[in-house]
């Protein structure tokens, strides 16, 4: 299997998450109306990338992304509308743990 595309996709949102987490909130910005889902809901999906980003390096990739969830958060306490919240990293959390089951899932149905 080919992982440039993969890491491209995970770089890429990466990148989104980060502008998301740091710009100034307003309601034309994409929402599943509650704060702590969006970041489970955008972790998940850095979870399961990385999952075909890092074969085989799982927890590795699992743990930097959870660090790069507390860089955001320190980045956030710099910003004027933005402030950290350990619930934010909590939730970051779930959603890596949510991703990484579902990437192993996916990776249980693909053919060989």
């Amino acid at each position: 299997m080919r992982v440039a595309p993969w890491r491209w996709a995970l770089a890429s949102c990466m990148l989104t998450i980060l502008v998301f987490s740091l710009m100034p909130p307003s309601s034309s910005m994409p929402t599943t109306g509650w704060d702590k889902s969006n970041h489970a809901l955008g972790f998940m999906a850095l979870a399961f990338l990385s999952h075909w980003s890092w074969p085989g390096r799982t927890a590795v990739a699992l743990a930097g992304l959870l660090a790069y969830g507390g860089l955001i958060e320190v980045l956030q306490s710099f910003t004027p509308n933005r402030y950290a919240e350990i619930g934010d990293l909590f939730a970051d959390g779930v959603g890596l743990a949510i991703g990484a089951v579902l990437a192993k899932l996916a990776a249980h149905w693909m053919p060989r």
